[in-house]
C-alpha cells in the first residue's frame, strides 16, 4: 500500500455531547456516518482549553509549556518544530484551510505577526503568501469566528472571486464603530440570523478548497497531510439561514447551575454568579483581558436561543463535511486516509452556570468530540473509552505513515489503540492552563476514574470522582475521607511531569 493520506478536521471550542449519534437533538448526518465508519472515543480530552495553546499542540505534538505559545494573545515560535516539517521530509503535501491562530492580533518587534490588523484586510498581502508556515507548504486562512472584523485573507480573496466585492458590509466593522448593524448580544448570548448568503459561508469556503487541495496532491500522485479548519460553534451565535432556525430553542436543554455547587470551589466559581464581580485580584503585569472572568449569569430563553444557534452552525459544519468525505470516496482515495474529526477545547451552555470558556476545568471545557476512521485499519462502528489526547496526533499520525516520530514530541502514539488492538495507551491528561503570567494558572490531571487540578501559588484546588459524581458538582479537595486518594493523585501528578519529559537527542556514548 502507498503511504496513507492524513485528513484531520477539527471544529473550534465544541462540546463533546454535540454529535448526532450520542445527542437526539442535534442532526450531524456526516459525523454520524464518519462514527459509523470508524471508532468515536469518550475519553479524548484537550491538552490546554484555548485556542492557540491548543492548536500549536495539535501541530507540534508539545505542550504549551515546551512549544512557547502558553496562551491567546501569545506568538507560536516560528523556530518550534511541527509535524508538517516531518511530512514534508518524507514526501507528503502539506495543507492548513481555515483557521490558523497561531499568532496574535498584535505586532512588536520579536513577536511579528501576521495574523493581526491590518494586514488582515490586506487582500494584495494574502494573493501573495502561501507559506511556508509552521510547517505547512500551502496554507489558506483567516481569522473571525462568525462575523467578527478579523476577516480577510484568502477567504475574502474567495469571496470576492465568488462575486461578493463588498463583503466587508457582512461583518462587523474594523475599526469597530457604534454605529456597526452587527452591534448586538450575540457574542456570548442569544443569536443572530446572519444575512451572509449560505453558499458563501465560511465552512463552505473551507470544504472548497480543502477538495480543491486534495485533488490536486491526488493528480501529482503525492500523499497528503490536510487540515481542514472550521471556524464554528465558536461565539457569536451567528449562522445564516435556514440553519438559523433548524432547531427550535424551546426544545433545547441548557445545562444547569446546582445550589452550592461553588461553597467549595476555587474564588473565581462564585464570582461568575455575580452581576458585576470584581476579579481585579487577578491583574498583574504582562497579563491581558481573562476570558471568563465576568458575570455568567443569563437568562433562560438566552441559552436557548444560544443553543438553538450553535446546533445550527454544527450542522452547517457538518453539510460541508460530507462534501469533503463524499470527495475521497470520488476520488478513490477513501480507503488510504486517515481521517480524524475533533475540536480544539470545549465549551459552556449553561453546564456549571457557565458559559464559553475560562479557568473552569469542567468537562464540558475539556472533553472533546472525536472520531478517527482508517478503513481495514480502524474497526469500523466502534467506541473507546481509552483517554485520548491532542498531544498525541503528530506521533499518532506519523506512525500511521511509517515514520518514527521525532524525540522532541511529548505526546503518545495511539495507533495500536485507534485500531483496537490495545486497550489504551496512557493512563492520564495532562492539561495546562497558563492565561496570566502568574495569577491564573493551573494544571489538571484526569485519569480514568479522579481528576485534580492544582493552582499556582494557591491552597485550593479541585478534585473529583469522575465515577460517583460525573457531574463535578461535589469538590472533594477538602474532604477527610478523601485525604489518602488526594496525597495517591499529588504523587502521581508529580510523576506525570516527570514522564513527560522529551527526549529530543538520544544519548549514544557513555560521555
Amino acid at each position: 500500500m502507498s503511504q496513507p493520506n492524513i485528513l484531520l478536521i477539527t471544529s473550534d471550542q465544541q462540546h463533546y455531547n454535540t454529535l448526532g449519534v450520542t445527542n437526539p437533538r442535534i442532526s450531524t448526518p456526516s459525523l454520524d456516518r464518519l462514527a459509523g465508519e470508524g471508532m468515536r472515543f469518550d475519553r479524548a480530552y484537550c491538552n490546554n482549553p484555548v485556542c492557540s495553546p491548543s492548536r500549536s499542540t495539535l501541530i507540534t505534538g508539545l505542550y504549551p509549556s515546551s512549544h512557547h505559545c502558553w496562551t491567546i494573545g501569545c506568538k507560536l515560535p516560528e523556530d518550534v518544530p511541527t509535524v508538517g516539517d516531518t511530512f514534508q521530509d518524507h514526501g507528503y503535501d502539506t495543507t492548513l484551510i481555515g483557521k490558523a491562530h497561531f499568532q496574535p492580533l498584535a505586532s512588536q518587534p520579536g513577536s511579528e505577526s501576521i495574523e493581526c490588523q491590518p494586514i488582515l484586510r490586506d487582500l494584495d498581502f494574502w494573493r501573495s503568501f502561501h507559506g511556508p508556515w509552521y510547517g505547512f507548504n500551502h496554507v489558506e486562512t483567516a481569522r473571525m469566528h462568525a462575523h467578527e472584523s478579523h476577516a480577510g485573507q484568502h477567504y475574502a480573496i474567495w469571496l470576492e472571486e465568488h462575486g461578493l466585492s463588498d463583503w466587508k458590509d457582512y461583518f462587523q466593522q474594523y475599526p469597530p464603530s457604534k454605529d456597526d448593524k452587527y452591534n448586538g448580544p450575540e457574542y456570548e448570548r442569544g443569536m443572530m440570523t446572519w444575512d451572509l448568503p449560505e453558499h458563501l459561508h465560511h465552512s463552505h469556503w473551507i470544504a472548497d478548497r480543502t477538495v480543491a487541495n486534495i485533488e490536486k496532491s491526488v493528480q501529482n500522485d503525492k500523499p497528503f497531510f490536510t487540515w481542514a479548519s472550521f471556524f464554528d460553534p465558536h461565539p457569536p451565535y451567528v449562522v445564516p439561514d435556514p440553519w438559523a432556525h433548524m432547531y427550535d430553542s424551546d426544545e433545547m436543554v441548557p445545562g444547569v447551575f446546582t445550589e452550592g455547587e461553588f461553597d467549595q470551589m476555587p474564588p473565581q466559581f462564585a464570582k461568575t454568579r455575580e452581576a458585576h464581580p470584581d476579579f481585579s485580584m487577578y491583574d498583574e503585569e504582562g497579563g491581558k483581558g481573562l476570558h471568563g472572568f465576568n458575570s455568567h449569569l443569563h437568562s433562560d430563553v438566552e441559552l436557548r436561543n444560544s443553543i438553538a444557534c450553535y446546533y445550527g452552525m454544527i450542522s452547517l459544519m457538518d453539510k460541508a463535511i460530507g462534501r469533503i468525505l463524499d470527495r475521497l470516496d470520488s476520488l478513490g482515495i477513501a480507503d488510504n486516509t486517515l481521517v480524524v474529526f475533533t475540536t480544539d477545547h470545549g465549551h459552556f451552555i449553561g453546564q456549571h452556570g457557565l458559559i464559553a470558556k475560562g479557568a473552569f476545568h469542567y468537562e464540558d471545557l475539556l472533553r472533546l468530540p472525536m472520531i478517527a476512521r482508517y478503513p481495514g485499519q480502524i474497526p469500523a462502528g466502534t467506541t473507546s473509552d481509552a483517554l485520548q489526547a491532542l498531544i498525541d496526533y503528530p506521533s499518532t499520525f506519523l506512525t500511521a505513515a511509517g515514520i518514527t516520530p521525532p524525540g522532541l514530541m511529548q505526546g503518545v502514539n495511539q495507533l495500536d489503540v485507534w485500531r483496537g488492538q490495545k486497550a489504551s495507551a496512557r493512563e492520564h491528561v495532562l492539561v495546562e492552563n497558563r492565561h496570566n503570567p502568574t495569577t491564573v494558572h493551573l494544571r489538571t490531571l484526569v485519569e480514568d476514574r479522579y481528576k485534580m487540578t492544582v493552582y499556582r501559588n494557591e491552597e485550593y484546588g479541585e478534585l473529583f470522582d469522575l465515577s460517583e459524581d460525573p457531574g463535578e458538582v461535589n469538590n472533594r479537595w477538602n474532604d477527610p475521607s478523601f485525604a489518602q486518594i488526594k496525597a495517591g493523585m499529588m504523587h502521581r501528578f508529580l510523576q506525570a511531569e516527570i514522564q513527560r519529559e522529551s527526549t529530543r537527542m538520544p544519548r549514544i556514548a557513555g560521555a
